[in-house]
């Protein structure tokens, strides 16, 4: 275990091919977004390097980038921390995520096809799975992989793409109130399946408005508990 906290068996197999640079890089950013490496913990640059089986320069330039997307606070004469998102980002960004997700809820019960609706299915009743076995990673994983596929059947483009842009820290935010939401949100994801099989787009749109809102309050409870 890394004097930083991280668990055993935490840390990703960096894949091939690609620049090394880059792959240190998405190595460190599923790290964080898992919350193996938690918000405020010291980043150090050996201990990384040598988990990852890799030279200090690509963990440091790595750590470069994860600072300038915001992942990551460099410090002078302390190092690397992971970043702690304040209230006020974090409600900024939910709210976001929230818009995005209502409009694909709405044209996902205008376009969604039948082997669409069956992959839904079969993502809510792996996710429940998850959750009566208590494995949150997994739970999280299909959840983020549940929103994705909605945002596919929605059929816009320029909308999959601005999800994109915010899905990794929709999945960081929604990480710690995972267990919480538990069976919750999978009900929710369920009913949501439901309207779209009635090509019900106005009762999509308030379902996913309703179930991403109840994340996005979740997690700022939490964070003030």
């Amino acid at each position: 275990m890394l004097s930083t906290g991280l668990p055993q068996g935490a840390v990703p197999k960096l894949e091939r091919p690609g620049p090394l640079r880059d792959r240190v890089y998405e190595a460190l950013l599923e790290l964080i977004t898992t919350r193996a490496l938690r918000p405020g913990q010291h980043l150090v640059e050996s201990e990384l390097a040598g988990h990852l089986g890799v030279s200090r320069q690509p963990v440091r330039e790595a750590l470069q980038r994860l600072n300038t997307e915001g992942w990551v606070d460099l410090r002078p004469a302390q190092g690397a921390f992971v970043h702690e998102p304040t209230e006020a980002e974090a409600d900024q960004l939910l709210t976001v995520r929230t818009l995005l997700e209502a409009e694909a809820a709405r044209l996902a019960a205008l376009n969604a096809d039948s082997a669409g609706i069956e992959a839904l299915d079969e993502i809510v009743a792996l996710g429940l799975r998850a959750v009566a076995s208590d494995d949150v990673d997994e739970a999280v994983a299909l959840n983020a992989r549940f929103h994705a596929k909605i945002m596919e059947l929605a059929g816009n483009a320029v909308l999959a793409e601005l999800a994109a842009q915010v899905g990794r820290r929709v999945r960081w935010y929604h990480t710690p109130v995972a267990r919480q939401r538990g069976g919750k949100s999978w009900a929710e994801h369920r009913d949501l399946i439901t309207a779209i099989v009635n090509r019900d787009e106005r009762l999509a749109e308030r379902l996913m408005r309703e179930h991403t809102e109840h994340t996005r309050r979740s997690y700022l409870e939490q964070a003030k508990s």
